[in-house]
């Protein structure tokens, strides 16, 4: 009797547990190794002084990802996650300008533009339609791809034209030769503050306009940390097993075959078929010697690690009206924000960080992330990706001189541009995380937070492979291959990963489950 095939997956991030229960799925007995003692990876929780708190992804965007995603279990959303629609699904707080709620919704979007601009509304109709063509050609063409063939360059044969522009055209220009004002500029352009700088960022990623205009925003219910348990849950259903505490020092090999992997206690496990879900540049120059790397040092020294973060997390005593779920705080010059974060401190930014910064009021919508009385806030700072910007102190006793005052003065920003007195002295918790905690816990390259950034070198095929080209039976999922950064993405390189094993090689995500 022919034994079934085995595969052992390295970390249980979203990517690494969706992988997993696909590979199951298939029949194949299946393994998650994960360095720390939890799973969830980039997307933990972490509970302090009563205030729960999600330490990774807040917005839940792409619907259709997930929905694909369980329907290949044959599972409903619904069946597993409690979706709440946000409205506004953010607030502006431009610097020096009243705040302004943004509605999801076409017909509210355009009636938003059109108040602030005349003549917008009817530029943003063209704009969205745009974007949804755009977004569908991506789905059906270049996300659920293993780039192996031709055939996503056969489907867009006539729209080659419109496609070179959108690489090559950034989308801050893209933006600009349509509207005016800069609230709609930036409205438009803050998605690419998480893929790059807006003129780095190819025009291409103008779909992301359709995922929060008009598929709206939601929150599920419980956070993030709800979406990680569904996807455990999911695993752990398809047979997967988990073994936590347990970190990786090497990938074993023979010829061209991976053979298993070796622990830094030096066990070793043997399997017919190894997916590293961690970090890509981890990966390749950590655990496999310089004669097996696909990517090595040279490969990442030219490219672009991404956007770094200082994460901090508060718990305010009293309630912060002021604030909505989802807030964005846009400087007016916020070329100098992209500027610090992505080429160095600047005269205007010595902390190199951004005053362009996104707050998270979870406690808006899920009463059980803080006490009674309270508030929970999620602060991003943008900083750039450098280990030497220093960690926090969620997992050490005190946060690093720079982390500290970036903390600082964002708590203070908060309070004066959106007006909320006393902020400072109404903190009752205060965690924070920086670069470096990135780099520790996550083996995040130069301690970037969300993943290489999406300039036009690496973005869709140019991205990379999700197979090694030097073993035959190693791959890769997650936000640092293709097809890119986001827990959306994640889910889909999961599945990218089932389609190299089965060498299928056409565009388009695979049949769902009846």
């Amino acid at each position: 009797m022919t034994q079934p095939k085995t595969a052992i997956v390295i970390g249980a991030g979203v990517a690494g547990m969706a992988t997993a229960a696909l590979l199951a799925r298939e029949g194949i007995r299946t393994t998650v190794v994960e360095k720390l003692p939890t799973y969830g990876g980039r997307a933990g929780n972490e509970t302090v002084g009563g205030f729960r708190f999600d330490t990774g992804p807040s917005w839940y965007l792409m619907p259709d990802a997930f929905d694909h995603f369980f329907a290949l279990f044959g599972k409903r959303t619904e069946d597993v996650l409690d979706l709440k629609p946000l409205t506004p699904a953010y607030r502006l707080f431009p610097e020096g300008e009243m705040p302004i709620g943004v509605t999801s919704g076409r017909d509210n979007a355009i009636e938003l533009f059109e108040s602030i601009e005349p003549g917008a509304g009817e530029k943003l109709r063209e704009y969205l339609d745009s974007a949804a063509e755009t977004y569908d050609l991506a789905l059906e063409c270049f996300l659920y791809t293993t780039f192996r063939s031709l055939a996503p360059f056969a489907q867009i044969t006539g729209q080659y034209g419109k496609l070179a522009r959108y690489l090559t055209e950034p989308l801050d220009r893209f933006v600009a030769s349509r509207f005016t004002d800069t609230r709609l500029r930036q409205m438009l352009t803050y998605p690419a503050v998480f893929l790059s700088s807006p003129a780095r960022t190819p025009s291409l990623y103008h779909l992301m306009s359709h995922t929060d205009l008009t598929q709206g925003v939601a929150y599920p219910q419980g956070g993030f940390a709800a979406v990680m348990d569904a996807i455990y849950d999911l695993a752990v259903e398809q047979g997967v097993r988990f073994s936590f505490d347990t970190e990786v020092a090497a990938i074993d090999y023979s010829g061209r075959k991976a053979t298993g992997i070796t622990l830094i206690d030096g066990q070793r496990l043997p399997a017919d078929i190894i997916v590293s879900a961690a970090d890509l540049h981890h990966t390749e120059t950590r655990l496999l010697p310089k004669k097996k790397q696909t990517y090595a040092e040279r490969y990442f020294a030219p490219r672009d690690p991404g956007l770094g973060t200082v994460l901090v997390m508060l718990g305010v005593e009293g309630e912060i009206p002021e604030l909505a779920h989802h807030n964005l705080l846009f400087s007016r010059q916020w070329e100098d924000d992209f500027a610090a974060v992505f080429d160095g401190p600047v005269a205007q930014r010595p902390l190199g960080a951004s005053r362009s910064i996104y707050v998270s009021k979870p406690s808006a919508t899920d009463p059980d992330v803080a006490p009674a009385g309270h508030e929970n806030l999620f602060v991003l700072v943008p900083v750039a990706a450098e280990e030497a910007i220093g960690h926090g102190n969620m997992y050490r006793e005190q946060a690093s001189g720079q982390v500290e005052r970036i903390a600082d003065a964002a708590i203070q920003q908060i309070a004066q541009w959106c007006g909320v007195e006393g902020l400072d002295r109404r903190v009752v918790v205060k965690q924070t995380l920086g670069p470096a905690d990135f780099a520790e816990r996550y083996h995040a390259w130069s301690g970037g937070s969300i993943g290489p950034a999406h300039t036009l070198r690496q973005s869709a095929f140019l991205r990379g492979s999700n197979k090694s080209r030097r073993l035959d039976n190693l791959y890769y999922a997650g936000a640092t291959t293709t097809p890119g950064v986001g827990v959306p993405m994640c889910l889909i390189s999961a599945e990218n990963v089932l389609k190299r094993l089965r060498g299928d090689t056409s565009p388009g995500a695979l049949p769902e489950a009846r």
